[in-house]
This record gives C-alpha cells, structure tokens and sequence, in this order.
C-alpha cells in the first residue's frame, strides 16, 4: 500500500490538450460562454439582490477617479494657502469643501462595499442551494444505468466540485470586471491626455502576467478534472472509515492504518502535482509581477520630473500618481478577474455537462395505468443486457403472470432474477422484445404512476436514518402523515410490535446517525423494510429476498399471512429458501438469463432436474 509515487503523464488518452493556439481560443470562447448562463443562475436565485449589486457596480466605478480629483483639489489649496502667506483658518475655510467632500466619498465607499457583502452573502447561500437541489433534481430523472457506471459519478463528482463558488464567483468577478473596465476607462482617458507612452508602459506590463494565469488556471482545471476517480476513491475510503456500517469489520479486521495508507497514496499522488504546479504559478506569477512594477515606478519617476520641470503642480502630480498607482492596480486586478472568470467558466463546464445528461426511459404514450389489472403481466421475447456490456443478462425470456398470481423467481446468483424485476419496474427497459401489461407495452404509460402501482421491496433496501413512521410511510410519500395507514403497513410487514417497544413509538428515529436514534437489528430492519412495501397501494408487490435477514420463527409467521397479505395483488418472490418459495402458486427457474422450468413445488420436484437438485440440497442441510 506503500511505495513510490509515480507522476501522471501530462496527457492521456481520453484527455484531450488542446494544442494550437486556434483550438485554445476556441476553448476559451466555449468557456467564456458560460458567463451568461452563470448569471442566469444567479438571477434564478434571488433577482433583487443580483439587481443591487449591479446598481452598486455602476455607481462605485466613478468613486476612484472623483476621490483623485478631489486629492488634487485639497493638496493644490494647500500650496496655494502656504505660497500666499494667508491666515491657517482661511485656508480651512477654503480646503473644507474639498474635504468634506472626500469624507463623504469614501463613506459611500464603505456603505456600498458593506451592501455589495450582504448581498454577496445573501446570494452566495441562496445560488449554492440552488446548483445542489439543480445537481438532485437531474439526478432523480437519470435512469438507473447510469448510477451503475464510474464515469457517472466522475461527472457528478465534477459537477460538484468548487460549483456553487465558482458559479458566484464568476458573477462576483464579471461585476468586479465591468466596474473596473469603467475605472479605467475614466482613468485612461486622464493617463493618454497627459501622456499615451506612460499608459501604453502601464497597462502593457500587466498583460504578461494575466497571460500567464491564464495558462495556469487551465492546467489547474485539467489536473483537478483528471482525478476525479482518485478523488471518489478518497472519499469512499473517508466514508469507510467514519460511517457506522463498516465500523465493526474495519476494527476487527484491522483495517484501519492499511486504509488510511491507501487514502494517503492517492492524496500524495495529487498533492506532488498540484504542489508542482502551484510553485511554477508563483514564480512566473513573481516574475511578472517584478515587470509590472518595473514599470510603475519607471512612469512614477518620470511624473517626479515633470512636477520638478513645473509643467505640472503638484496637486496635480498627486492626481497623476494616484491614477498610476489605481491603474495598475485596476489593470492587474482586471486581467486577474479574466484569469478567474476562464477558470470559473471551466469548472461550470463540468456543472452544465452533467446537467445536460439525458434520461433513456420516457413515459412513451403515457397512457394511465389499467384498475384493476384484468390480462396481466407479460414477458415477450425478452432480452437484455446492460449498458456498455456484451453478455446477455437475459435472453428470450417468455412468461405470462395472470391477476392475482404468485410467482417465485429460483436461480442462482448471477441468474436474472432481479434484473427482470428491473425491467419489470422500469428501472431499464428491454433491449429486445415487449412487456406487456393488460397488452399494452409498458413504454406507452406514464412512468410515475407505472410505479406508484407496484410495490418493492429490493434485497439491499435501504435504511433510512429517519423516524419509524418516515421509514415505512416513504412507501407512499404522500400518506406519510396518515397514521392510520402507516399503522397497518407495519402490522402487514409484521413491523408493529417493534414500534411499539421503541422509546417513542412511531415518532422514534431510527439508525445512530442522529441524537437519541435506536438501532435495529437486521431481523428488525426487514420487517420496517416490509412495512414501506405494503404501505403502498399497489396491483403488483415484488419481493426481493423479503426474510433473508428473518429467523425461521420471523419467517414462519410473516409467510403463514403471505396469501393474506397478497390477496387480489399480482406478487413476485424471490428467494433462495425453498419454505418460502413453495408457498407461490407458480415457481419460475432461472439459469445464466434463461427461463429453464416452470411449476409448482411438487411438479418441479417431480421433474428432477435443478429445481430438484438445488431443493434437495437445501433440505440435507437441515438434516
């Protein structure tokens, strides 16, 4: 887990490097394009606030030039009291204006970097709420494929990264931009009056830095892009280490200092390239900016003489060098906000191309689902495999499941079983063939109520750290609040009386992830499970391993109900436990994708062919 880290090429196939100097501009045009949709989101986000800060961008942009103006004003009355002889007083008298005038420029300086703050804070919260609930929703339309493909979460994982600050950020920098552009203006306009070569010396020795920032915040980019998969592989190793599930196993297996080893290796190995680039950034930032400097001070030295010759006062001189020294200062800080709003717009790059993913399952003629179902479910000629994958996962599969059937799906793991509940929930659709219901392909209705029709409760269900009632009533999110309903779902799914031995009955929060939470144990958690099925109101009920983590008792009685619990319901079981399964009126045996019997209990028993061999096996196990 240890050893020497070697450095990442600088490129790789499937990372293009743009390499000319036309596919760079074109990159940078592309980039530069995401300003208008960055301020669209912001605008999304909260419209008076944008609004404010744009007004005070307008108005603080003529302040620098004023306050000068009025530095010129005060020191040339000064010199002029001193050159006269005139009273201390009088000269107050006449230098009062020009102060009071200052004061009252700067105090609007103040008051508006104060509303631009609270603005910008006021928006930064609401515009990084927004890009996660955005980043949520787009997940939520996604199909189930692509949460089962790396290169997702390498793009969700981009997505996220520095989004919501670069996205205000961008919007920061373009006001920050657009007020020092009008700065400058004024300022240039005073600067190439007096003297076109000291402006051109001024504003040319910053563009060789900006330049170069330029350069480095691409590079920065790509190197924070490539990693990505390094950067999950971290997290998840993160999470190992801190989340309540793995704790057990990571003590005694002692997993501990080897994970945090392998976690350090793939920081290390980041690390050395971003520290690498980071000390070239400085020092070509550090020598550039010795060149701008350079400058300054040749124009400052150059003002000096001219105030000494007398061509110009000396307000005037302070006028000038107040312009040169804001100059610069505007120039540099607006090649940097330029720099910033490139690199702001290569990391929205990552943002708008997650969102631009696009869902393969549609709802088709999203025709309403049949009530009650009177033909059934059928499997036409069915095929599938998964994306991005060259074997079949199933493969010419035919079956029919007639209204109020129970069906048991037997094979082994590996054998399609809960792919075809996969289909059969329109997680994917089929790569050939149809599935019918009422005849009717289940393309053609709408999605959403396809699946507020069926119940599931899948093998790896999830544990929410949530209330009891939460964690049954999020089978039917919208009766959540419906006591009554949720009551008889746990009493269905048998989860009732371990509500009632909680703390705080339905109101007790489950999971130790959250202050006074109670822990179950698996046995316990499958009934909860149990009871999010059956609380919805569905034609069809899918069963995945529904008693896996039940002893044989829990078991027993949970099955002793099966046909109670769903009467008049088409239900789909699946299970490696032969009690369970002979229970359905029809078995269906799975095999490498394929469907190679189909039977009760005792006619697939009397065929002697796998069904009967995995039975007896199972049977001498408890021999």
């Amino acid at each position: 887990m240890t050893g020497r880290i070697h450095r990442r090429p600088r490129s790789s196939p499937g990372r293009p490097h743009p390499q000319n100097w036309r596919q760079r501009i074109g990159e940078a045009r592309q980039t530069l394009s995401n300003i208008p949709a960055a301020f669209r989101l912001v605008w999304q986000a909260d419209r008076k606030h944008t609004t404010v800060m744009a007004m005070i961008t307008l108005v603080a942009a003529g302040l620098p030039l004023a306050q000068a103006y009025v530095a010129q004003q005060i020191v040339d009355k000064v010199v002029a009291v001193v050159q006269q002889g005139l009273d201390p007083l009088t000269g107050l008298e006449q230098t009062l204006p020009w102060l009071l005038s200052e004061f009252g420029l700067i105090t609007a300086g103040a008051v508006f970097m104060q509303l631009r703050s609270l603005s910008e804070h006021i928006l930064n919260a609401r515009l990084s709420n927004l890009i996660n609930v955005t980043i949520m929703r787009k997940a939520l339309l996604l199909d189930l494929h692509y949460f089962e493909d790396a290169q997702y979460y390498d793009k969700l994982q981009n997505a996220r990264r520095e989004t919501n600050w670069r996205a205000m950020a961008m919007v920061n920098t373009v006001f920050s931009a657009i007020q020092h552009i009008l700065t400058l203006i004024s300022f240039t306009t005073s600067l190439l009056w007096f003297s076109p070569l000291i402006a051109l010396i001024l504003f040319g020795a910053t563009i060789p830095a900006f330049l170069a920032q330029t350069h480095f915040s691409r590079l920065r980019f790509r190197l924070l892009t490539w990693h990505a998969p390094e950067f999950r592989h971290m997290q998840y190793l993160e999470y190992l280490l801190t989340v309540d599930t793995a704790a057990k196993e990571v003590k005694l297996f002692g997993l501990g200092e080897p994970l945090i080893a392998r976690h350090q290796v793939q920081f290390q190995r980041f690390f050395y390239e971003d520290a690498t680039l980071a000390r070239k950034r400085s020092l070509i930032s550090m020598w550039w900016g010795i060149v701008a400097s350079a400058g300054y001070y040749a124009a400052y030295g150059w003002l000096i003489w001219q105030t000494g010759a007398g061509v110009i006062t000396i307000g005037a001189m302070t006028f000038y060098l107040t312009i040169f020294q804001r100059s610069q200062s505007v120039v540099q800080t607006l090649f940097s906000n330029l720099a910033q709003l490139y690199e702001g717009g290569l990391f929205l790059n990552n943002l708008f191309d997650f969102l631009a993913l696009e869902p393969r399952i549609s709802d088709g003629r999203n025709l309403p689902v049949p009530r009650p179902i009177r033909q059934g479910i059928e499997f036409r000629n069915v095929s599938f495999r998964y994306p991005d994958r060259a074997e079949w996962a199933l493969r010419d599969i035919n079956l029919h499941i007639a209204p109020g059937e129970k069906i048991a799906l037997v094979g082994a793991n590996g054998a399609g079983k809960t792919t075809l509940i996969k289909l059969l929930t329109r997680l994917y659709d089929p790569t050939e063939g149809q599935i019918l219901l009422d005849g009717i392909d289940l393309r053609d209705y709408n999605l959403h109520e396809l699946r507020q029709r069926i119940g599931v409760i899948f093998q790896d269900f999830v544990r929410y750290q949530a209330t009891a009632r939460e964690n049954i009533g999020f089978g039917q999110i919208e009766e959540v609040a419906n006591e009554a309903r949720v009551r008889a779902a746990a009493e269905r799914g048998g989860a009732d009386e371990i509500v009632r031995r909680l703390a705080n009955g339905y109101d007790t929060m489950l999971g130790r992830w959250f202050e006074n939470g109670a822990e179950l144990s698996g046995g316990q958690w499958q009934k909860i499970a149990l009871g999010r099925a059956f609380m919805r109101d569905s034609e069809v009920l899918v069963l995945d391993e529904p008693t896996a983590a039940l002893d044989a008792e829990q078991e027993y009685e949970i099955f002793q109900r099966f046909r109670d619990l769903t009467a008049g319901r088409i239900a789909v079981l699946i299970s490696h436990r032969f009690s369970t399964v002979r229970m359905a009126d029809r078995i269906v045996v799975l095999d490498n994708g394929r469907i190679i019997e189909t039977g009760t209990h005792q006619e697939l028993v009397a065929a002697n062919r796998m069904y009967a061999r995995l039975f007896h096996l199972q049977a001498a196990g408890y021999r």
